[in-house]
């Protein structure tokens, strides 16, 4: 029996001795990794960030682009290397530090088994072999616990200083910073409860009304209701779109109007109404104009409303106050503001009904867009302090359920879809693309894919979703209860940007103004062209053709085909990052303060 237990006793010293010596060597490794990071810039955005300097000297260098584009690349497979490592190494430690413990364990059971002759201090041996093996316990237990604050801080350190030091400048455009703060995309929540109401009608039968009413309605394929177009997919459903004007000679600028407050949101349009928001630390507004005429018809102050912080909340200068686009149905308006703030008016600008969902807890400032489906209004509210998605009935502002999210802060704005047996709601934060039922907020399924602040949102045609993030991955998604990637690359990234896809062909546009076509089902690249501008405002699809405004004011017009075509490339003459709206034959653009209407 005793050479049974000394047997064991070997065995299990012998693991306690491997899992010490790996613990140390993984701890000194995590805390020598941190002081790398504090010494050094893993990314070498250093280099990058000189090699662009020299590109704006020399702007026609396709080399030297190139060069660019390769250290991008490497600098973001280096990032996401060493924190793979850091969050590895992190893991190992603590389960080898367990493995350390239950060793010690193990071993002291078994001694206490053996009946050992020892010499005249054979009463203190055991009180001595306890104490050693508690200090043991303790020091490892300590070293484990500083290793694992030293591996949090260097994943920390390295996510600051990649999204700090790595905001690459815009090529031609030394001037602007490429921050991963967006414009029209996406955020979070403050601290509001997280309780689900219960629908009053069952989800099977109202998403069967859902697919009956086919979703998107002819009404809302003739309007421009949300971000990006019905559902917010990138596609207008218009013709006879103008493909050439100058906003200096004025020509096919058909009228021009100052906008009273400042945003970042896009138009959106039903009937002849033209919806906008702006806002300042101290007021907000809906404006109302004339869709022919471009007269304000009327702007309602929505300020001060009952629950609302005193305070301002803390935004970037190219987010503002007032970065969602609003929505609109064609009885009512909806605007959500970086407050929390939202509200619903009649097409008279009277107030229907307001509330204040709390505080969003964004380093950026919220800009998740807002959108529709069978009377509710859908809101991502993916924030620091509580994720989640929540709907309210468009007739009283009541939320009809709200579902918690273990996501990160997210700028995207959510994607409403029919897939033919059902319609989905569908959001992207870190870590995933989850698929959400309308009626009931339940979750259909979820796919994880990403990594890093989220800002673009998502894509979708025939079945396959796309998501894309800058410093992280493209990848194709085939969705359903067992959602699988199909594809994924890493060549040609956004961080603001939205893509848009149809007929098997995916269009990614690019932050820093490279923008790549695929085949959506396979991720074989047709062409990709560089416009030498960068992009905020996200490409719409209309009439067979991509419209893509570039931040210096031109719009890029070419073919949506496998093969390359510009059709044309009208200025403005304004800055923008504000994607446009299309109706009735005419593109409206928010630009420099201005609302602008384009038609021939």
């Amino acid at each position: 029996m005793n050479n049974q237990n000394i047997n064991k006793i070997r065995f299990w010293k012998n693991i306690a001795i491997i899992a010490g010596i790996l613990a140390i060597l993984i701890s000194v490794l995590l805390v020598a990794n941190y002081f790398q990071i504090k010494r050094s810039d893993p990314v070498n955005t250093k280099v990058i960030n000189a090699l662009v300097e020299r590109l704006n000297q020399n702007p026609t260098d396709l080399q030297l682009k190139n060069e660019i584009r390769e250290f991008d690349l490497l600098a973001r497979k280096a990032y996401f290397t060493n924190t793979w490592q850091i969050r590895t190494g992190g893991y190992l430690l603590i389960i080898l530090v367990i493995i350390l413990v239950i060793s010690m364990q193990i071993i002291n059971s078994a001694q206490k088994k053996i009946e050992l002759n020892l010499n005249s201090d054979s009463e203190k041996f055991p009180e001595m072999q306890k104490k050693a093996r508690k200090w043991i316990s303790i020091g490892g237990i300590v070293l484990a616990l500083i290793s694992v604050v030293f591996a949090y801080l260097s994943y920390s350190d390295m996510q600051n200083k990649f999204v700090q030091k790595s905001g690459i400048q815009n090529i031609n455009d030394s001037t602007e910073n490429n921050s991963n703060n967006t414009i029209d995309s996406t955020l979070t929540l403050a601290k509001t409860d997280s309780v689900s109401i219960a629908p009053t009608i069952s989800d099977s039968t109202q998403n069967q009304q859902l697919v009956n009413s086919e979703f998107p309605s002819p009404e809302m394929k003739n309007n421009f209701p949300t971000f990006r177009g019905v559902g917010g997919n990138g596609i207008a459903f218009q013709k006879n779109i103008p493909e050439d004007w100058d906003g200096k000679s004025g020509k096919n600028i058909k009228w021009k109007t100052k906008i009273l407050l400042a945003g970042y949101n896009s138009p959106i349009i039903w009937g002849n109404n033209i919806f906008l928001t702006g806002s300042s630390a101290s007021k907000q507004e809906v404006y109302c104009f004339n869709k022919k005429t471009g007269k304000l018809i009327w702007s309602t102050d929505v300020t001060n409303l009952s629950g609302a912080s005193a305070k301002s909340p803390k935004v970037t200068d190219d987010t503002g106050y007032s970065a969602p686009t609003a929505a609109t149905d064609g009885t009512k308006v909806y605007a959500i503001f970086a407050n929390g703030d939202i509200v619903a008016l009649d097409l008279n600008g009277k107030k229907v009904w307001a509330k204040n969902l709390g505080v969003p807890d964004n380093h950026y400032g919220h800009s998740s867009s807002l959108m529709l489906v069978n009377n509710k209004v859908i809101i991502q509210y993916d924030h620091k302090s509580a994720a989640k998605v929540i709907a309210l009935n468009c007739e009283t502002g009541e939320k009809v359920w709200a579902t918690d999210r273990k996501v990160k802060v997210s700028w995207a704005s959510p994607l409403v879809v029919n897939i033919g047996k059902r319609v989905e709601i569908m959001l992207f934060a870190e870590p995933n693309v989850i698929s959400y039922d309308p009626e009931t907020g339940k979750e259909n399924w979820k796919i994880d894919c990403t990594y890093g602040e989220v800002g673009p949102s998502l894509a979708y045609s025939d079945g396959i979703v796309f998501a894309m993030n800058e410093y992280a991955k493209l990848v194709a998604i085939q969705i359903g209860n067992q959602p699988k990637i199909l594809w994924e690359n890493s060549d040609f990234m956004s961080d603001v940007p939205s893509p848009v896809a149809k007929d098997n062909l995916l269009i990614i546009p690019t932050s820093y103004g490279t923008v790549v076509c695929y085949e959506a089902s396979t991720g074989t690249k047709y062409w990709e062209h560089d416009f030498g501008v960068g992009f905020y405002s996200s490409p719409i699809l209309v009439d067979g053709k991509i419209y893509l405004m570039d931040k210096k004011g031109t719009m890029h017009i070419f073919k949506f085909d496998k093969e390359f075509k510009i059709i044309g490339e009208p200025k403005l003459g304004e800055d923008c990052v504000c994607t446009p709206a299309f109706a009735d034959g005419n593109i409206f653009i928010r630009a420099g303060g201005s609302l602008y209407c384009v038609g021939k």
